[in-house]
C-alpha cells in the first residue's frame, strides 16, 4: 500500500542566509505553522512558428522562482526574524532605531532557506534566497492572532536529507483578551478605545526578482515602498470616528497582543501618522451598527517610519 504525505507529519523550519540564495552550513530553526503555499513557478516560453495542422511544436520553461504564503499564530520569539525580515531592520541596538528590542520600516534586506520536510515519506523541498515581502496580522476575538507572511525567494530543491532542527519555543500564541487598541490625533495623544471589534493591517514591500540573461533563476531581488494599510471596525457610538474620515484627521493608531500564559512576551504596533480613507456603515440586522474604516500609514518626522514595531522582552 503507498504511502501519501500527510500534513500533519509535515514539518518547516528555516536558516538565515548570508549570501543570497546560498544556504549555510547549521541547525534549521523549526516554526510553528497552520498551512503554507511555498512552490516553485515557471515560467512558459513557447515557440511562435505557423503550421498548416495548427498544433504548437516546441515549448521551454523559462524564469522561476519560488513564494508563497506561510500562515501562522504569531507568538513571541518565533517569528522574530521574519519581522526583522518585512521591517527590513534588526532588532539590535544596531537597528535603524538604535534602540534593542525596535523595528521601525529601513532598508537592509534579510534572506532565508526554508525547508518543508514531510516525514511520513522523507522528502525534503528546499527553498533558497527566501524574504518576507508582506506581511498581514488580523486581531479579532475568539481566536488567536494570525499571521500570513508572503514570501519572495529563488528556487527550490528537492532530496531526501533533513536539515537538523533546532526545536521551536514552547510560548503560547497571541490572543485579541490580552491587548488593546489606541487612538489619537497622535503618538502622545494616544487613548485606549473600548469600541474596536477587529483591526487588520499588512505591510507590502512589492519584493520581485530580477532576472539576466543568462540564467533561469534571478540573482537578487528588487524591493519597492514599504506600503502600511489596514482596516478596523468599530461600535457605532458616535461621530468620533466617522469625523476623523470626514474631516481627514490625522490620527494615530496603536494596538499590542500580549501572551498571557507565557508573559511578559507582547509586541506593541505603533502607527504613528495615518489617514482614515473610508467610514462605512451599514444595517445588518437588527443587532448592533459597526464602522468599517481603512487607513493608510505614512512617514511620521518624529519616529522616522510609518510603523514602529516594539518587543518585550527586548
Amino acid at each position: 500500500m503507498p504511502t501519501f504525505a500527510q500534513g500533519s507529519r509535515s514539518s518547516l523550519s528555516y536558516i538565515t542566509e548570508s549570501t543570497f540564495g546560498t544556504t549555510p552550513s547549521g541547525n534549521f530553526q523549526n516554526i510553528p505553522f497552520t498551512s503554507h503555499g511555498l512552490n516553485l513557478t515557471k515560467d512558459l516560453v513557447a515557440g511562435t512558428d505557423i503550421q498548416a495542422d495548427r498544433m504548437p511544436r516546441h515549448e521551454r520553461h523559462g524564469n522561476k522562482q519560488s513564494a508563497g504564503d506561510i500562515v501562522a499564530d504569531l507568538r513571541g520569539g518565533d517569528f522574530d526574524p521574519f519581522l526583522e525580515s518585512v521591517m527590513l531592520d534588526s532588532w539590535a541596538d544596531t537597528g535603524k532605531s538604535g534602540v534593542a528590542g525596535e523595528l521601525v520600516v529601513a532598508t537592509t534586506p534579510k534572506y532565508f532557506s526554508i525547508e518543508d520536510y514531510s516525514a511520513d515519506i522523507d522528502q525534503a523541498r528546499l527553498f533558497t534566497g527566501q524574504t518576507v515581502s508582506t506581511m498581514g496580522i488580523s486581531i479579532a476575538p475568539n481566536q488567536m492572532v494570525t499571521t500570513t507572511f508572503g514570501m519572495v525567494g529563488k528556487g527550490m530543491t528537492i532530496g531526501a536529507t533533513e536539515k537538523t532542527q533546532d526545536a521551536a519555543s514552547v510560548n503560547s500564541p497571541f490572543d485579541a483578551y490580552s491587548g488593546d487598541l489606541k487612538i489619537g490625533d497622535n503618538v502622545a495623544g494616544l487613548a485606549a478605545s473600548a469600541i474596536i471589534t477587529q483591526i487588520d493591517f499588512n505591510v507590502s514591500n512589492s519584493f520581485a526578482p530580477t532576472f539576466v540573461v543568462g540564467s533561469d533563476e534571478t540573482p537578487a531581488l528588487e524591493v519597492g515602498r514599504a506600503e502600511v494599510t489596514g482596516s478596523f471596525s468599530a461600535y457605532f457610538d458616535d461621530a468620533t470616528l466617522i469625523n476623523r474620515f470626514l474631516n481627514e484627521t490625522e490620527s494615530a493608531i496603536s494596538v499590542s497582543v500580549t501572551d498571557s500564559e507565557s508573559a511578559p512576551n507582547s509586541y506593541l504596533f505603533t502607527f504613528p501618522r495615518v489617514k482614515i480613507n473610508s467610514a462605512d456603515v451599514g444595517v445588518d440586522g437588527p443587532t448592533s451598527r459597526i464602522i468599517s474604516l481603512s487607513f493608510t500609514a505614512l512617514y511620521d518626522t518624529t519616529l522616522d517610519t510609518n510603523l514602529k514595531i516594539v518587543r518585550t522582552p527586548t
